[in-house]
């Protein structure tokens, strides 16, 4: 059992884009000391942090700091755990979160380097309603894969999106949503998650960016696309949509992702 402080929940919109991206945007108000976010050990008393953002070998550095830019934005608790940390974990130990993140990086290295043990333990714990975010390589290893992926979609695995077999690894993609004007976001090496899930953004070529679904109890949003991209992952990209709005979204796939909220789909 864990025991949290009290969280209140409210929307907000952008004032500036409520009128083209009606999107809730869920911000997660905590009511912690002196009301800022911390980080903490995952071993270290993780009774009181709501979230847990996996930096083990595979992540990328750079993503796991973009991350917790919006976990301490939306004022949220949560401890980090590298590869031996959750090798370690119980999943009891799991279950004493409410959302494990995984952001970007190399999925197979990521899988690599944890114990099937590890595996197993995160299957059970999402299935028992610890919540998952999986960013870019997180939403790979969140399906199906050889690589030790963790399989929260039965058996279902995932391509890279198209734009990769032209020789592009970087670049702006427009994603569109069922209700709303698309955004801009930065895409790298990601995936397209066809066959599992609600569709909750599509590429350009209407493959499925952004789904979210079931595994047991636990709710699960995979992303392929990188939302929480800081300034300086744009550079030399033109983007038509400000960085303020991706950050913003970014924060509503966290908010959704930690209350299990159904974000709008097609």
């Amino acid at each position: 059992m864990q025991f949290l402080p009290p969280i209140t929940r409210r929307s907000t919109k952008s004032s500036r884009w409520s009128l083209n991206i009606p999107f809730v945007l869920v911000t997660i108000i905590s009511s912690w000391p002196c009301g800022t976010a911390y980080a903490q050990s995952a071993l270290a008393a993780p009774g009181i942090a709501t979230v847990l953002l996996y930096n083990g070998t595979g992540t990328y550095s750079s993503d796991v700091s973009a991350v917790e830019a919006r976990l301490n934005a939306l004022n949220l608790t949560y401890a980090t755990a590298n590869t031996s940390q959750l090798d370690g974990m119980t999943e009891t130990q799991l279950k004493a979160y409410t959302l494990l993140i995984v952001p970007g990086g190399n999925s197979i290295t990521i899988g690599d380097n944890l114990s099937h043990d590890a595996i197993i333990n995160i299957q059970n714990a999402v299935s028992s309603g610890l919540h998952y975010l999986g960013i870019c390589a997180g939403g790979f290893f969140g399906g199906y894969s050889i690589y030790n992926g963790v399989d929260l979609t039965s058996g279902v695995w995932f391509n890279f999106y198209a734009d990769e077999y032209r020789g592009i690894h970087k670049e702006p993609v427009e994603i569109s949503f069922s209700a709303g004007g698309p955004l801009d976001i930065y895409w790298q090496d990601g995936p397209q998650l066809s066959g599992w899930g609600n569709i909750v953004g599509k590429y350009p070529d209407g493959t499925p960016a952004i789904v979210e679904g079931q595994y047991g109890s636990g709710w699960v949003i995979l992303s392929g696309v990188h939302p929480e991209a800081p300034a300086n992952w744009r550079t030399g990209m033109n983007f038509t949509t400000p960085l303020t709005v991706d950050l913003a979204y970014a924060s509503t796939l966290i908010s959704a992702a930690l209350s299990g909220t159904s974000l709008p789909h097609f």
